[in-house]
């Protein structure tokens, strides 16, 4: 239910955030910078408008039930569900933004919804956590390289960067929810254990980065193609690392469908990405002179 329901409120989350940063960037050039990508200004002008903070209140929300869900369920289970929120935002963004959904768009959909399906039934229903303190530093350092990396070559990338910043939000997304899953001092609550984990600090590194990235990509890209690319990370980071160290494992006899669900959901994402980014020039959204948003 946790899980459902952060599935629900990030993908309405997603789609009321691309309709601020929309209306922050404007039908002209003003919002973007030198190279294409968007303005100090236009980000702050988005985080103002009111169709953004109420998306906002939904991050919340659904960051809610993802945590109760990572901490009780298997992570590839528990961001399967969450990932749910792919085909919330396209239906929403087709409703809201006036994204057209052609009918390829539609079966690349369904390959992820499929994919993710069978990740979820190749799932033991049982959390078992087995990790040390080496794991929360590691966790720690590598998601502060990935993310200082990956800030640098958005800027670079400026306008073109659209599809790698979703997919840099998708990774902090999935180190958020192994932070949450290995997080001390939650059962028994404890603040001093809390407040000097790594993993707490992964929290709110790995937390702010892929809000603000994610509101860059939806200033620059088509907010299903972003969604897509931010899937994948957003399951696959969580559920490889699930398995490999914290002792996720799937259903005895099901190890073989939680692999082709996974390569399903990859490939699916990445189409997508690919389809919905390709202009059928009437496809502009309703309200939304064309070209200002591609």
């Amino acid at each position: 239910m946790a899980a459902s329901l952060a599935a629900v409120a990030y993908g309405l989350s997603t789609v009321l955030r691309a309709l601020g940063a929309r209306n922050a960037a404007g039908p002209d050039t003003a919002g973007v910078t030198a190279e294409g990508g968007p303005s100090l200004r236009s980000t702050l002008d988005t985080f103002r408008d009111p169709a953004f903070l109420v998306g906002t209140l939904m991050v919340v929300l659904g960051f809610a039930g993802g945590a109760v869900a990572a901490r009780l369920l298997p992570l590839f289970l528990a961001q399967t569900i969450v990932a749910g929120n792919l085909i919330v935002t396209a239906l929403l963004g087709s409703a809201l933004l006036g994204t057209k959904l052609r009918g390829r768009d539609l079966g690349a959909m369904g390959v992820v919804v499929a994919s993710l399906c069978m990740l979820g039934a190749s799932a033991s229903h049982e959390a078992r956590t087995a990790h040390d303190m080496t794991f929360h530093w590691a966790l720690f350092i590598v998601s502060t390289v990935v993310a200082v990396v990956g800030l640098i070559v958005v800027r670079l990338l400026g306008r073109r960067g659209a599809i790698l910043a979703g997919a840099l939000a998708g990774a902090m997304y999935g180190a958020l929810a192994v932070a949450v899953r290995v997080l001390d001092g939650v059962h028994p609550f404890d603040p001093a254990a809390l407040l000097t984990d790594p993993a707490a600090w992964t929290i709110a590194l790995a937390g702010a980065l892929a809000f603000y990235v994610q509101t860059v990509a939806l200033q620059l890209g088509p907010v299903n193609a972003v969604t897509a690319v931010l899937v994948v990370g957003e399951v696959g980071i969580p559920s490889v690392i699930g398995v490999l160290f914290l002792g996720d494992r799937a259903v005895d006899g099901l190890g073989w469908l939680a692999y082709v669900g996974f390569a399903g959901a990859i490939a699916g994402a990445f189409a997508v990405a690919w389809l919905t980014s390709q202009p059928d020039g009437n496809d502009a959204p309703r309200g939304v002179p064309a070209g200002s948003t591609s």
